[in-house]
């Protein structure tokens, strides 16, 4: 049978050197019909990478002339790198010269062109990243170039005329790419829409989604069909779900989470714990190919901003239908999970089940029940307090176990933005992270690994949620930063980041440390490789636990149902899993990264909006980062961070040492290293720039 395994087993095991399309058909011996069926293969492999045609109309794999495939990560100086497909090569470094006008996040194919210094060429774009770009117009004499926003897109657009529509020189605008870079032809763009200038933070909101193309609402013909479902399967339950209705069940979030993925139960047994994680089961309600499932695919994920939610579901089933609310019947996908008392998992069950969650509690108060032993709450959620106090107790032997074994505990801030009545920041603070959510992530863990583990044993085709070992040219970096602060030799394992963590624990150091080694990470990306996930020092690992808001996880769940229901599956079934699953992880871990971006910008906005009337200000700040141009500072009293330009340091003449990490005046002799404390003022807000700059 032809099919893309046989075929990539034909060139691996028979073929010695590049082959004609005839040559393929009679060595294969094919008849008219499996020729087309080839045709067919052949295009689609050489969309996605897999083989190449050479300029002579031959046919080779990727592998065997030095070719890899991936995304291009640009960066704003020009240069670039690719991150690879293949789970466990490492990055390639690609100078601007040879980046084929590839632009931030495509899907490319590269030759390695010095295998030593890991540096390689562009030969193809496979899949562009982006359609449309937000800029600014520049026009002169009748010419006019959009610079796009995004800084790490380092191309000028032009624009003709009859494209410009009515924008005028200096409007922002959002316009649809008709050109891309090339070679042999510029780059232009057809102007869409004018951007107003925000006007207050909202609108600065509105203007980002513009720029990172994020949808305000869903098409009509999606927005119909999840109308039709919730009023079709509103209260519907098929009969082969386990009644777990009486079972005490919470779930646990935020105070301002409106859609609930997941509840939580638990009791104490001979051997230990059993565990209950009940999440919701999203693909009950939308059917695979659907409107609804088309548009999830599409979006990838929920974005969070601080006034709004961008769902990746209509509200409809996010945060009705589907959402494990409290003291309502709602359909789960339950993992069943039991515990000696060391926190060893011993088996794993999986089915649909029904649930009743009992209550709805916050992050806040699980904590004041546990830890800050609040009486009130702990009166008014007696019947649950038990339960409360055994989750507490498995998830501190589960989480010393993980670190054990060499998981990496990176407690690291986030900021957080509080708005007043009118949308404004009023401040921005470090987000608490405390025991509560804690009990959540480690209980997420430990359903997320014995899913992956289960459908890894079963050999089925699957989507994996993969934490690839560092690149050894940033663990040199790293080191450079480490070795003035304390004594560790190198680091390389899982463990070996885990002992740094504890060695920096307490020191004032610690934050910016643990900032510089996640930085030296490589990101956490979904791939049908099962590479495993060195942040958690874990051999198999999915996203099964959020499918309201990550549509790898409900993939996973459909997975996981069909394996419930078949013993085996078919031969074309898993074909055609292998043929669709590699572009769902490679799209969703782009949109995974779009909209990360889109939430830092909005930080960075709502940072100057907050900062904005404050020039001239003193503030006490620590230096986060140095560069050659620079101090990165984060303030005290807030968490915001401002640069202060080497240009603004006027006491002294400062040169960087890259070696020690700091920033020495050559007469002074002052130097500032990371961590240290200063005292800065708020020169300029850069409105437009989003920038915040600082004096000292």
């Amino acid at each position: 049978m032809i099919d893309k395994q046989a075929i990539l087993s034909f060139f691996r095991e028979k073929t010695k050197r590049p082959l004609s399309f005839k040559e393929i058909v009679h060595l294969l011996e094919l008849n008219r019909s499996e020729m087309r069926t080839l045709k067919k293969i052949l295009r689609l492999m050489l969309k996605d990478g897999e083989i190449v045609l050479t300029r002579k109309g031959l046919y080779v794999p990727a592998q065997h002339v030095n070719l890899l495939t991936g995304c291009f990560e640009a960066h704003r100086e020009g240069y670039g790198f690719l991150i690879p497909e293949k789970p466990g090569e490492r990055d390639i470094f690609i100078p601007s010269r040879a980046t084929s006008g590839a632009m931030n996040n495509d899907r490319v194919i590269i030759r390695v062109e010095n295998p030593h210094r890991r540096e390689g060429r562009i030969i193809k774009i496979l899949e562009r990243a982006h359609s449309r770009i937000a800029g600014r117009l520049h026009s002169s004499n009748n010419v006019s170039y959009l610079k796009p926003t995004n800084k790490f897109i380092q191309f000028d657009f032009y624009v003709s005329p009859q494209d410009r529509g009515k924008a005028k020189d200096g409007d922002t605008v959002v316009a649809e790419i008709i050109n891309y870079p090339e070679e042999k032809r510029s780059p232009a763009v057809k102007v869409l829409k004018i951007i107003k200038r925000p006007d207050d933070p909202a609108s600065e909101i509105d203007a980002i989604m513009d720029e990172f193309n994020i949808p305000r609402k869903f098409p009509k013909t999606v927005a119909d069909e999840a109308k039709m479902i919730y009023g079709e399967r509103k209260g519907l339950t098929d009969e082969k779900r386990r009644d777990l209705r009486r079972l005490p069940t919470v779930t646990i979030d935020g105070e301002r989470a409106k859609d609930f993925d997941d509840a939580v139960s638990i009791k104490l047994t001979e051997h230990g714990y059993k565990l209950w994680v009940h999440i919701a089961d999203v693909g009950f309600y939308v059917p695979c190919d659907s409107q609804i499932d088309l548009e999830a695919r599409k979006r990838g994920t929920s974005v969070y901003f601080p006034d709004r939610v961008i769902p990746m579901l209509p509200n409809e089933l996010s945060d009705d239908l589907c959402s494990l609310r409290p003291k309502l019947d709602r359909c789960a996908f339950t993992v069943e999970m039991d515990f000696d008392r060391h926190g060893e998992r011993l088996n794993a069950r999986f089915y649909p089940s029904l649930i009743r969650s009992d209550e709805r509690m916050t992050y806040t108060s699980v904590k004041k029940i546990l830890i800050d032993n609040e009486r009130h709450e702990r009166e008014k959620y007696g019947y649950l307090l038990q339960d409360f106090e055994l989750m507490g107790e498995l998830c501190s032997i589960m989480r010393s176990r993980r670190f054990d074994r060499g998981s990496l505990d990176f407690d690291l801030p986030e900021p957080e933005v509080l708005l007043d009545m009118q949308g404004r920041p009023e401040a921005i603070i470090s987000a608490e992270r405390n025991f509560a959510h804690l009990i959540i992530e480690e209980f997420m863990i430990a359903a997320n690994e014995a899913v992956a583990e289960h459908l890894s044993g079963l050999g089925i085709p699957g989507i994996y949620r993969i934490h690839e070992e560092p690149d050894p040219a940033k663990l040199e970096d790293l080191m450079k930063i480490i070795k003035p602060i304390i004594r560790m030799k190198t680091v390389k394992k899982a463990k070996d980041f885990s002992e740094l963590l504890k060695k920096i624990k307490g020191r004032p150091e610690e934050e910016i440390i643990n900032y510089k080694v996640l930085r030296s990470l490589k990101r956490a990306r979904y791939s049908t490789l099962n590479a495993g996930h060195f942040g958690l020092a874990s051999d198999c690992y999915t996203h099964f636990t959020s499918p309201i808001r990550r549509y790898p996880d409900l993939i996973v769940h459909r997975v996981l149902r069909e394996a419930s229901h078949k013993k085996h599956l078919s031969d074309n079934r898993i074909q055609e899993l292998e043929k669709i699953l590699p572009d769902i992880a490679f799209s969703s871990s782009r949109m995974e990264r779009f909209a990360d971006e889109a939430e830092n910008e909005v930080i960075d906005a709502m940072r100057v909006w907050f900062m904005k009337d404050k020039a001239g200000e003193m503030f006490e700040g620590k230096v986060v980062n140095i560069t050659p141009y620079g101090l990165k500072v984060r303030l005290k009293d807030f968490y915001v961070e401002g640069f202060l330009h080497v240009s603004y340091m006027s006491d002294d003449f400062y040169e960087f040492n890259e070696g020690t990490m700091t920033l020495r005046g050559k007469n002074t002799k002052r130097s500032f290293t990371i961590g240290k404390e200063l005292t800065v003022r708020i020169d300029r807000v850069d409105m437009e720039e989003r920038e915040i700059i600082l004096g000292i």
